[in-house]
């Protein structure tokens, strides 16, 4: 069967900007979407690069050489910076322009003009490149891939490998037949696949938005609208996971964080630096904390995290802590107020360990922590075999700094530990 190519570039130009137009509808209704808007705009941009390469012989004076291939690769860049955008990295737009700059520069030069191996090269290795990069950014993403995802990796990287064969087949024609380098059941089977290329990756990217959507919201139900930092249900929920898949090690530690003296602070300075000194403890035990760390705010000035690790190695994590927040609240806002907090730390195996059995031992250290003298990090005793360098003394917590070794748990406290 004939494919008619002139059918398939007017197919091929009604169908991107029906697209293009689909993605913008989308990103009308989510605007917090701006991926959407950059490839809708690629897709009207790519339709109106295939219009003007249809055009070009009828309109008078003619265009500029090559502009409408150099339309249709800045289109593919811009689907590429969109990738970039949907994950929130930069949009480079001087690499976004470059393959369409690179095209009307070397349409300069009559020997590229003259030689239609050169062209095809050059094409091929520019929406290779482009193509290529968009699944790399897809790619690095860390969160959980979904469907979507996985084949919104996979169909660049197939677009871009049907782009490579034609470079190999240019050095093998004759210098003479440059020109007929790609016969006309060529050029209609790379029209076909993409046009279906344009079409799978719009229906690709909207599964994205719609995943990414819900990822939105199911994130906001589990976070703390106040500092970022997880809220007590998304808090439990990942710490119940981290326990069940068993860190290396086979043991985990919980630390509870409790601001000293913070109902005098708000007292002092007011509810709103109140809130301010707890994004700024939310801030400082995120950026002295691991990323693969647990963190999450219980609700008012009391904060936990958990930790895969003995609780020797999580004691070295939360006094660095406590020492940056010693530091950041000496003056918060304008106001010196020296704000500081208590820790408490326990540890426990990740076979038989309860989240709750977890943190209620980390809370009976922490209130030691704030009865020896607060501003320090005051460990459990271990349930199991001490691990070597830890001192705890059964039925006694440890204290991480030497001035909290005098302190001693009440009776009922050393009960319950």
């Amino acid at each position: 069967m004939l494919l008619d190519i002139p059918t398939l570039f007017i197919v091929s130009t009604c169908i991107a900007a029906l697209l293009g137009l689909s993605l913008f509808l989308a990103w009308l209704q989510d605007r917090g979407i701006r991926a959407l808007a950059w490839w809708g705009a690629a897709y009207l941009l790519g339709a109106a690069g295939v219009a003007l390469w249809m055009a070009d012989a009828a309109v008078s004076p003619p265009l500029p050489y090559g502009l409408a291939n150099a339309l249709l690769f800045i289109a593919c860049g811009m689907l590429w910076n969109g990738a970039r955008l949907f994950y929130g990295r930069r949009v480079r737009p001087f690499a976004l322009c470059a393959g369409g700059v690179i095209w009307l520069v070397a349409g300069q030069f009559p020997l590229f003009t003259q030689s239609g191996a050169n062209r095809v090269i050059l094409s091929s290795l520019i929406v290779s490149a482009y193509t290529f990069l968009t699944a790399r950014e897809l790619w690095r993403d860390r969160r959980k891939r979904s469907r979507s995802q996985w084949a919104a990796i996979l169909v660049p990287v197939l677009h871009g490998i049907v782009f490579l064969p034609p470079i190999p087949l240019a050095f093998m024609v004759p210098a003479g037949r440059g020109a007929t380098l790609l016969p006309s059941g060529w050029m209609a089977v790379f029209t076909l696949e993409t046009l279906l290329y344009a079409v799978g990756t719009a229906f690709i990217v909207l599964m994205m938005a719609k995943d990414r959507v819900e990822y939105i919201h199911k994130t906001a139900a589990a976070t703390d609208t106040l500092t970022g930092l997880l809220n007590r249900r998304g808090f439990l929920e990942k710490a119940t996971a981290l326990i069940g898949r068993g860190p290396a090690g086979g043991r985990v530690t919980a630390l509870m964080f409790d601001l000293d003296h913070f109902k005098s602070i708000n007292d002092r300075f007011g509810h709103a630096i109140g809130d301010e000194v707890l994004r700024v403890f939310a801030k400082t035990i995120q950026s002295t904390m691991r990323e693969s760390d647990i963190i999450g705010r219980l609700g008012g000035e009391e904060f936990a995290a958990v930790l895969p690790g003995t609780v020797a190695e999580a004691a070295k994590a939360a006094e660095r802590a406590r020492a940056a927040f010693e530091i950041a609240g000496v003056e918060i806002s304008g106001h010196r107020m020296g704000a500081t907090v208590s820790i408490g730390a326990a540890d426990g195996c990740t076979a038989g360990c309860h989240i709750e059995q977890l943190l209620s031992r980390a809370d009976a250290a922490l209130y030691a922590a704030k009865e020896g003298g607060r501003n320090r990090v005051t460990c459990a005793p271990d349930e199991a075999p001490q691990p070597t360098g830890t001192h705890a003394v059964p039925g006694k917590v440890a204290a991480v700094r030497p001035a909290a070794a005098a302190g001693v748990i009440p009776a009922a406290l050393r009960r319950a530990a």
